[in-house]
């Protein structure tokens, strides 16, 4: 029983950290017909009966005109539908068609295929290591690209005031 829970923990924390750090192939989503983004908004629309546009920006971490366009084709491709809000007419929902519920069950199976890829290249013998390090290297990349966005801004504030504060 250890062993199976040792695994499952194991395959959690790979699927996550192939999640986290954007390892999922372009041309995994490709194969949908649809683009990374429209994978990823429709994989946080197949959790949730309904989000907004802030939310899915949130979730995504994609600004809202971004957000809107890949809505917007999704929309178009019948993936998605806009619902005003009966309580709050300036609250869209944003929920998934027949068609997107399909495509969400698609896209869920090829990940979980490309989890046993990457799950079953790895060396039974070496799984606990790779286990333990991954934590350690998803935090690594979250402090890295957070120091590249405080960077980021800090250099559009110097550049603001006519400067450059880089090092």
């Amino acid at each position: 029983m250890a062993d199976e829970n040792n695994a499952a923990v194991f395959r959690e924390v790979v699927r996550m950290c192939i999640r986290k750090l954007g390892l999922l192939q372009k041309a995994d989503a490709a194969c949908c017909g649809i683009t990374v983004a429209q994978c990823h908004t429709l994989v946080e629309m197949g959790k949730s009966n309904y989000l907004s546009l802030n939310e899915l920006s949130e979730l995504l971490a994609l600004d809202k005109s971004t957000m809107s366009r890949t809505v917007d084709n999704l929309v178009n491709a019948g993936l998605v539908e806009r619902q005003i809000d009966k309580a709050d007419r300036r609250y869209t929902k944003i929920t998934l068609t027949a068609k997107g519920r399909e495509m969400v069950c698609v896209i869920n199976n090829s990940m979980e295929e490309y989890y046993e890829r990457v799950l079953n290249s790895i060396p039974q013998e070496k799984r606990e290591i790779v286990g333990d390090a991954l934590p350690y290297l998803l935090a690594a990349v979250k402090s890295t690209e957070m120091y590249a966005a405080v960077r980021q801004i800090g250099s559009e504030a110097a550049k603001e005031k006519g400067g450059c504060n880089c090092e």
